[in-house]
């Protein structure tokens, strides 16, 4: 009589594979929670518009900028507070 082995076997480059993917998967969800988060949603938005060249090159949000103390910049130059009609 044979008796089978019902083993699998995994080999440390298959983790290694698995393991790849698994950080490439989290990445992604992770870029995804980040773009839709609460916080991020305006400024996303206004930088999308400033690459597709809606708005002004003067108006554009710096990167790293909060929407918010954008906006309270652009109140203090008189030559720039037509480009608060971009930030509503």
């Amino acid at each position: 009589m044979t008796t089978e082995n019902n083993t699998i076997n995994i080999s440390g480059k298959t983790i290694a594979v698995m393991g790849i993917l698994l950080l490439l998967l989290a990445g992604a969800f992770g870029m995804f929670l980040l773009k839709s988060s609460q916080n991020n949603t305006e400024s996303v938005a206004t930088q999308s518009d400033s690459v597709s060249g809606d708005i002004p090159k003067k108006c554009r949000l710096p990167a790293g900028q909060d929407v918010n103390s954008w906006k309270e910049h652009l109140g203090h130059h008189s030559d720039l507070k037509e480009c608060l009609n971009y930030f509503k």
